[in-house]
């Protein structure tokens, strides 16, 4: 049993994280601090379960106040910290850049600042495919270049693994980087490809849809992701860093037409040119992970949009 920090901890991943670790025996302090990029009260609902435990204990704070993070640390003395709380979004990114760098870069260099004074066995940083950039042709291994982000949101990404690599040498403390391709699932952000496609299709309302339908996403099931990080967790070894997708990208087309099978309606597409920022291609190379971590990504494509359905369908939202 360990004590570990979550940051993130209301949203998506974070919390189907904490109530997997709470559910193994550990203890979890989760750490939110409501950033409004969606409801409040989607937050609140997704924290119900991990508030059920008594092992779970939750703090509001934000990462841009080096303050709180150093009271949090020195408070609550994790053993483990999963770093996952990040501004999120491609696109709003290209439209407020200086609020990702004071998040995303800032934010994760004061809880690493923290980390001075009260250190901890394992940091866990959850990086995004989007360091990868544009020009992906092929499955990326961890070693493919990253110096060309094709949007700022990528650039903070890069930063933080930077920034991880640079304290893993100071500090002497283990680092791990996860790179995590298009997550989707129950309690899915209502922005998000699936989430927002399901939502407007059932109710027979205009689907935004860029480009020409070829451009790929590397989808990766929930379930998979937060098994990929349990296990990233539990195996501090210098500084690492894993892709942690399924390996099969699927086109925006074929997500469509899975969508319109699962729901037995039509989509009605609001054709639209390419966004900036946007990559044509994700494709994890999740070679390393398999092989180290015993990463095995288990949900297929339609399976997991037929479960995001399920949950859709009886969520209170």
């Amino acid at each position: 049993m360990a004590l570990i920090l979550i940051t993130g901890a209301a949203g998506f991943i974070g919390s189907h994280l904490a109530e997997r670790l709470l559910a193994r025996g550990d203890q979890v302090v989760g750490l939110d601090n409501f950033d409004p990029f969606y409801p409040r009260e989607a937050k609140e609902r997704n924290l119900r379960g991990p508030k059920a435990h008594a092992s779970f204990t939750f703090v509001e704070a934000d990462l841009r106040d080096a303050r709180a993070m150093a009271d949090l640390m020195e408070r609550h003395r994790p053993q483990r910290i999963v770093h996952l709380a990040a501004k999120a979004g491609v696109r709003p990114s290209l439209e407020d850049p200086a609020s990702y760098v004071e998040s995303n870069v800032h934010g994760t260099l004061n809880l690493l600042l923290a980390c001075r004074r009260s250190p901890v066995e394992h940091f866990v940083f959850a990086s995004s495919s989007s360091v990868y950039g544009k020009d992906v042709q092929a499955a990326c291994t961890e070693d493919a270049p990253t110096d060309s982000p094709a949007s700022p949101y990528g650039a903070t990404k890069k930063a933080g693994e930077v920034l991880c690599f640079t304290y893993h040498q100071l500090l002497k403390i283990p680092m791990t980087c996860l790179r995590l391709f298009t997550v989707y699932g129950p309690r899915q952000r209502p922005d998000l490809a699936i989430h927002k496609f399901v939502r407007l299709i059932e109710a027979g309302k205009p689907v935004p849809f860029f480009g020409d339908g070829s451009s790929r996403r590397d989808y990766t099931f929930l379930d998979d992701t937060v098994s990929g990080i349990t296990a990233a967790l539990d195996h501090p070894d210098g500084y690492q860093i894993y892709n942690l997708g399924r390996g099969n990208p699927v086109t925006l087309n074929e997500m469509v037409e899975a969508v319109e099978r699962v729901l037995g309606k039509r989509a009605v597409l609001d054709r639209q040119p390419e966004q900036p920022g946007d990559v044509c291609t994700t494709w994890a190379d999740i070679t390393k992970a398999k092989t180290r971590l015993g990463y095995q990504p288990k949900v297929q494509f339609e399976e997991g949009v037929d479960r995001f359905l399920a949950w859709w369908r009886e969520a209170d939202r």
